[in-house]
């Protein structure tokens, strides 16, 4: 099969192709597993973050991808069509798995990772890790709903925000865009401020809804009750903290944070961004009912991703564009129809 490979961990500013289409071997099914073919395969900013080796060391090489619509090619359903999710694996049995969080699991293993993922034509899952996708949505509306959606989802449960709150969204890509879409729906009259050092995005926000939009450094018109912050860089931490109401609550949406600018937390004063009991928090993976409950979301809700296709060789390409800053909604690889 063709699969886009990692082979060593690159900087992209200096390589800007570091996946390299190779032909390797099919996956062959095993007990407990399936075999996907694999049609479409969200594109994340956390491949970004494996890729230049700011995660955990992925497995190499690896097959990135962790946004997987495919239909089962062998193991039990075969036939359906399934999602498979940033959680690949995770233990069962330890205490946060026993409390429903196996997101915090120690052995939390994930798709793209530490296993192959989907930037292939075909790709292998635990059974029980995979998902069943609603009929209304479409394989490219379905993939970004598998992480960008999922982990927004998780994001704004972690916000505690309802209606006639103010809520803040630092940065306005795959994940932001779509938690402005549930937020609307889930809690209607909470007015939405976006962030972003784009203006199309600043606009594109606006289009969907958003009370008001202005760069990272600007303050809204009024406080806000909570703040998700889903950019890969320090200074909006900082500047959303500036931007709660006492009692406010900050939720970071990624995985990591670009060490070049860390020197924005040179900035962070004590009783500017963090007194008056405002909170911090942090989104850390995702379980598989905030994937299944998202997907059930947004089938109900029509909830769906603005998004651009790109075909399985040009995956170097949309990651080079999204780290650009070139983003409007999510990137999605076209592996197969």
């Amino acid at each position: 099969m063709k699969a886009m490979l990692l082979e060593s961990i690159a900087d992209f500013s200096a390589l800007p192709a570091p996946l390299n289409l190779r032909s390797v071997p099919d996956p062959e099914p095993a007990a407990g597993k399936v075999v996907l073919r694999v049609t479409r395969c969200g594109v994340c900013h956390t491949e970004l973050d494996e890729i230049e080796g700011r995660t955990a060391p992925p497995r190499l090489p690896v097959i990135p991808g962790h946004q997987v619509i495919g239909v089962v090619e062998a193991g039990a359903d075969r036939g359906r069509r399934v999602g498979v999710a940033w959680i690949a694996s995770a233990c069962g049995h330890c205490r946060p798995c026993l409390a429903g969080d196996e997101n915090l699991c120690g052995e939390f293993r994930a798709t793209g990772r530490d296993v192959h993922g989907g930037y292939a034509e075909f790709m292998e899952a635990r059974a029980e890790f995979v998902h069943p996708i609603p009929d209304l949505l479409s394989d490219s509306e379905a993939a970004p709903l598998l992480c960008a959606g999922a982990v927004g989802y998780r994001a704004l449960k972690l916000c505690g925000v309802g209606k006639g709150r103010a809520l803040g969204l630092m940065g306005f890509g795959a994940s932001n865009h779509l938690v402005l879409k549930m937020a609307r729906y889930r809690h209607p009259g909470t007015d939405i401020f976006v962030f972003s050092r784009s203006a199309a995005e600043r606009e594109f926000a606006l289009s969907l809804g958003a009370a008001w939009a202005g760069t990272v450094d600007q303050m809204p018109p009024v406080e806000l009750d909570a703040v998700i912050d889903a950019t890969p860089a320090w200074n909006p931490v900082v500047a959303a903290l500036k931007c709660l109401r006492p009692g406010g609550r900050l939720v970071i949406n990624a995985i990591r944070k670009e060490v070049a600018d860390r020197a924005a937390l040179m900035q962070l004063d004590y009783p500017a961004h963090l007194w008056m009991e405002k909170e911090l928090k942090t989104v850390a993976n995702v379980t598989r009912r905030d994937v299944r409950e998202f997907l059930q979301l947004a089938a109900m809700a029509a909830i769906k991703p603005e998004y651009q296709e790109y075909d399985l060789q040009d995956a170097n390409r949309a990651l080079l564009e999204m780290k650009q800053g070139r983003i409007r909604g999510a990137k999605v690889l076209r592996v197969a129809d």
